[in-house]
């Protein structure tokens, strides 16, 4: 841990910033699947998947940057490089032999719903650990993928 002022003793500002650092792989990862959507989606709505996609994806980098620099501010190092995002992710491989847009808004869904799982119960977590602020910033998260759910569900309704 890097030396800080910040009144959360070290011992928990360690707890924090290494369970933080597996909920910015989470998000990471789901803003790579989001691209993969967006990129590869066909069929007649196309377009609309596609824009939608996009405006997720384009979402995804200011909670990705928002916890990476609260873990930093803990004192932490915000890893979000390919090796760590990897090894800890918790969603599901993204399926990379799909075009249909049924079958993107099916697993671009179900990502979006496994990581407002995580990002809740990081909620709790953060509470726990006495750490209001992370909490409030998993609650924005949160928050935010389950609008997201909401629009990509949309297109499996009706």
């Amino acid at each position: 841990m890097n030396p800080t002022k910040n009144d959360l003793p070290v011992e928990i500002r360690s707890k924090l910033c290494q369970f933080m650092n597996e909920r910015l792989a989470d998000l990471i990862d789901l803003q790579l699947q989001t691209k993969q959507a967006h990129w590869n989606v066909k069929g007649p709505q196309f377009i609309a998947l596609h824009l939608l996609f996009d405006e997720i994806a384009g979402e995804l980098p200011e909670h990705v940057d928002t916890l990476a620099e609260r873990i930093v501010a803990l004192g932490g190092i915000a890893e979000g490089t390919l090796a760590p995002v990897s090894s800890r992710t918790k969603l599901a491989a993204y399926p990379l032999t799909i075009t249909s847009g049924k079958d993107h808004v099916e697993a671009l869904s179900s990502a979006l719903a496994a990581a407002g799982k995580l990002m809740r119960a990081a909620i709790d977590h953060s509470d726990e650990l006495g750490d209001a602020d992370a909490a409030d910033i998993f609650t924005a998260i949160s928050r935010a993928l389950d609008k997201n759910l909401w629009f990509v569900e949309a297109h499996l309704q009706g």
